[in-house]
């Protein structure tokens, strides 16, 4: 569920019951649980979720600023507006480090962390803009 926002799911599912007496928005997570499932080796999604919580780039190199010191490339953010596992502040910390980094660039979508999927004209936008 955090990989959708809370508004995508509100107006996609509701609160609307299905003939089972289920939640309509049970059967969507259902589906997408035995896909992910089907293709994707439970201990690895175990060990893939707690490296992206814990993963920490100030860590052992005294701190974000530091750590971002040594950095001889531009630093281009970018953060999905409605992204519940990498939130904008987090960016913006990113941004507020590094005295050379651009603006933070929001991608606007109501699709949450996968936006950044979704979204393929803002991000392809960006990408475009920073090559050049």
């Amino acid at each position: 569920m955090t990989y959708r926002s809370e508004y995508e799911l509100a107006t996609r599912f509701g609160r609307n019951p299905q003939g089972d007496g289920r939640f309509a928005v049970e059967s969507y997570l259902d589906h997408h649980a035995t896909k992910l499932a089907n293709r994707f080796d439970a201990g690895s999604y175990v060990v893939l979720t707690r490296a992206m919580n814990s993963h920490d780039i100030g860590r052992d190199r005294g701190g974000l600023v530091q750590a971002l010191k040594g950095l001889q490339s531009r630093l281009v953010v970018a953060a999905v507006d409605s992204d519940r596992l990498y939130p904008s502040r987090l960016s913006t910390e990113l941004i507020n480090a590094h005295p050379d980094a651009g603006p933070l660039h929001l991608v606007k979508s109501p699709y949450g962390h996968d936006g950044f999927l979704i979204e393929i004209e803002q991000v392809g936008q960006l990408i475009a803009s920073t090559l050049s």
